[in-house]
């Protein structure tokens, strides 16, 4: 048998390496139409990225190929070091058995997602995002949610379509959807999850509203050249611990991170003249995206399981960097003196404390990525309730018109943070997720959920503020390689964050860090 489950699992090692070849092209196309690409370029760059894609895709409905998948997912107890082992790898015999076993596990999810999905209905999707992204950069431009409707109608359209094709469905279709990206969660976890941030936060940012704290920020719009962001960018960059080598950075409309291959990890920012704290807090986000990929083990890509961590806990890393690192008091202070060199317009007449309150103000806003630390969460349940509605339909179990999203938007800034768009723009059409779908924003709460409780944990093993008063991000990202990134790419969310810290996921970590923070700043 193991001589069976030996070609089995070389015949899908030997299609996942040309599947990991059309991809990496796909990926590096859809990097440059994010950045350079010119905008009459945009759609024919995405159609190439699409067709390259959809080769991906046809190899993996190969039936030997899927033959094989299934093979050695039923017989994956049987994956072994006898069966595993290869000298040439330089890899344990035993390491190599349990990388492949979780990969076995991976394609298992893969096949239930895409078995009942044409290689013809796979590159007619790919299609219908691609227009879908080209019409809402369009349509954000001219602050028009019309030009983007009927894209986002088809959207949802097609989701729905593989949504009711999946393998393994759950309870509602945004379940299923969501467990794409966070599997083992559901809407229930959120539900929870969600409710106590209601029930604790909503009470808190009235209380912040009304205390007589007064944070200064007039400083935060001086005007601020863009070639010294740039040099902010890459000083941010090189503190965290980020490989040049391995990595690069650009610009881009919104802010993202991509991985082309083991050793091409890309992130973006975007400069804005007059908020030069923006781009600070962008790149140090998506330099933690690229930490996550530029640290995981290497067995992940022998093994073809690089990309099983969930956005969940990507963003817990992107997020404990920009937030808990990057907000913090002992940061601020670190990079204080390099903020005086590159940007002395700005702070010609500002303390460091008056910087360290200005990056933690609460201000009740309309852009998500612009929020403060505090309200983030809210711009998140805003996001989730209205996604609920778009999939599984309003309460009353009628499918959402898409024409109404935007007075459902602004009814729901409204009610959670006591405030209305004024365009479409700063509104329903502000974030580019929904050009691909629905499902990914709760994972950014969830990040915080996460990394507050690794961050506990970390903390009670050696003094985690003095490490980032020294700039010691050596020992930091020793601790998060060891402990965070090393084995998420073979554990579901709740395993991993249980081996992580020893507890049962929960949000309460979070909520307790935002209220002793909050209280103290605003000296409630």
């Amino acid at each position: 048998m193991s001589e069976e489950l030996k070609s089995a699992l070389s015949l899908v090692k030997k299609v996942l390496k040309e599947v990991r070849i059309y991809n990496q092209a796909s990926t590096v196309l859809g990097f440059d139409q994010q950045t350079i690409c010119p905008s009459a370029g945009m759609e024919e760059e995405g159609d190439v990225a699409a067709f390259l894609g959809n080769k991906a895709f046809a190899l993996q409905k190969d039936q030997a190929y899927i033959d094989a998948c299934q093979y050695i997912y039923d017989h994956r107890d049987g994956l072994t070091a006898d069966v595993c082992g290869d000298a040439a790898s330089g890899e344990s015999p035993e390491v190599a058995a349990e990388f492949d076993r979780a990969l076995a596990e991976s394609l298992q999810r893969d096949f239930a997602r895409e078995k009942n999905i044409s290689a013809e209905m796979q590159l007619e999707h790919s299609q219908i995002y691609n227009r879908a992204f080209v019409n809402w950069i369009n349509a954000k431009k001219a602050k028009d949610f019309g030009l983007f409707e009927k894209s986002l109608g088809e959207v949802r359209t097609a989701q729905l379509q593989a949504e009711s094709l999946h393998g393994n469905r759950e309870a509602t279709p945004y379940d299923t959807i969501f467990g794409g990206y966070e599997r083992g969660l559901t809407c229930a976890d959120l539900d929870m999850a969600f409710n106590r941030c209601k029930e604790r936060l909503v009470p808190l940012l009235k209380r912040i509203m009304a205390s007589k704290k007064k944070i200064r920020t007039d400083f935060l719009s001086r005007p601020v050249t863009d070639e010294a962001q740039k040099e902010m960018a890459k000083y941010l960059l090189d503190v965290m611990g980020f490989d040049f080598n391995r990595g690069a950075f650009s610009t881009a409309e919104h802010p993202f991170t991509t991985e082309p291959g083991k050793n091409d990890v890309r992130v973006t920012t975007h400069y804005y003249p007059t908020a030069f704290y923006s781009s600070m807090f962008s790149i140090i986000h998506e330099g933690g995206h690229a930490l996550f990929e530029q640290n995981q083990p290497a067995e992940n890509f022998s093994h073809f399981i690089e990309y099983n961590k969930t956005m969940g806990m990507h963003e817990s890393t992107s997020r404990f960097y920009e937030n808990r690192i990057g907000r913090s008091k002992e940061f601020i202070r670190l990079i204080f003196p390099k903020c005086k060199e590159l940007f002395p317009n700005v702070f010609c007449d500002v303390t460091e404390q008056e910087f360290y309150e200005a990056m933690n103000t609460v201000t009740p806003s309309l852009i998500r990525t612009e929020a403060d630390e505090f309200t983030y969460t809210f711009h998140v349940i805003i996001r989730y309730e209205i996604e609920k509605m778009i999939v599984n339909g309003a309460e009353n179990g009628e499918p959402v018109n898409i024409a109404d999203l935007p007075k459902i938007w602004n009814a729901k800034y409204k009610e959670y943070l006591g405030i209305e768009p004024s365009n479409d723009a700063e509104g329903v059409l502000q974030d580019v997720h929904w050009t691909s779908g629905f499902g990914y924003f709760p994972t950014y709460a969830l990040g915080n959920m996460y990394n507050a409780m690794y961050y506990n944990k970390m903390n009670s093993e050696f003094d985690l503020s003095a490490a980032v008063l020294k700039g010691d991000f050596a020992k930091i990202n020793g601790w998060m390689k060891e402990n965070v990134w090393a084995r998420a790419d073979r554990e579901a969310p709740k395993d991993w964050i249980r081996q992580i810290t020893g507890r049962d996921f929960t949000p309460d970590d979070f909520l307790d860090y935002l209220e002793a923070k909050y209280s103290e700043i605003y000296e409630l």
